[in-house]
């Protein structure tokens, strides 16, 4: 269990980490709302650009989720800790292995973010995170509750709410690294099968995946889907080891880029700026 309370014997440094998560935790809550969503997606979420899979993922050593208690690291190694851990496990397909090392990569969009939409290196709160379900009241399950009284979609009683077991697709979750880069690999017509999608779109769904607030909204689909993202949870939640991080190597960038080029390509459309 994740441990993000303020704890009077924490040390300095400790204190001042989990200040910020509960910060950007409740920025998160406060601005990210059905309509701040489509704000971002539309803003964010249109792909014109070509670039390179290496050079956009070697972008992920230049920043530390703030939101993350687990680990001080830079997501590239987090990732490569992931998708080795994945790789090892003989019962699990090669696709879940790629999943492991990409999982985090939208979070290259804080190369073309801003502070003022929380996208940005300092800010993050539109970028990590739990994610929740926008246009509904928030689940008391998730992580720091108590800024869910922050959220408009939280307290309105005017929003229509969703059918029920309409489907998690027929959603609009609070946007982040995982809305972004399931957009992107559907925007460059990735051949990794639909479990992918949703450990990509979904792993940070924590109050689905974890939990049972959302299995009034699931249908077939995402009921069959929810067995795979919670196994993949395993690995990206206990792999995570500063004392022991994963170093690249020869073998494993070519192993990798395999992956790649079978199930992506080399190079792919982006909205990340040159």
């Amino acid at each position: 269990m994740r441990d993000y309370s303020l704890k009077c014997e924490l040390s300095a440094s400790e204190r001042a980490k989990r200040e910020i998560i509960h910060r950007t935790y409740r920025l998160q809550r406060t601005n990210i709302n059905k309509e701040f969503n489509q704000y971002l997606i539309g803003k964010y979420c249109n792909f014109t650009r070509m670039a390179n899979f290496w050079d956009l993922f070697d972008k992920l050593d230049g920043i530390v989720d703030l939101s993350d208690p687990d680990t001080s690291l830079p997501n590239s190694i987090h990732a490569l800790q992931t998708a080795e851990a994945i790789r090892k496990n003989c019962n699990l397909p090669d696709w879940m292995a790629l999943c492991g090392l990409l999982h985090d990569m939208g979070k290259i969009l804080y190369l073309d973010g801003c502070d003022a939409d929380g996208t940005s290196k300092d800010t993050q709160w539109a970028l990590v995170g739990d994610t929740f379900a926008t246009g509904l009241p928030i689940p008391a399950s998730i992580v720091l509750p108590e800024y869910n009284s922050c959220n408009k979609d939280h307290t309105s009683d005017s929003l229509g709410l969703p059918a029920m077991n309409c489907g998690l697709d027929n959603l609009s979750m609070s946007f982040g690294h995982d809305e972004y880069m399931y957009r992107l690999l559907k925007a460059n017509n990735h051949k990794m099968p639909r479990q992918a999608e949703y450990i990509v779109r979904y792993h940070s769904l924590y109050a689905w995946h974890s939990g049972t607030d959302y299995d009034y909204l699931e249908n077939e689909e995402d009921m069959k889907m929810k067995k795979i993202v919670k196994e993949f949870n395993k690995f990206d939640l206990y792999t995570k080891n500063d004392a022991l991080p994963v170093r690249w190597t020869h073998d494993l960038r070519n192993f990798y880029s395999k992956l790649i080029k079978k199930y992506i390509s080399d190079d792919m459309m982006v909205n990340i700026p040159p």
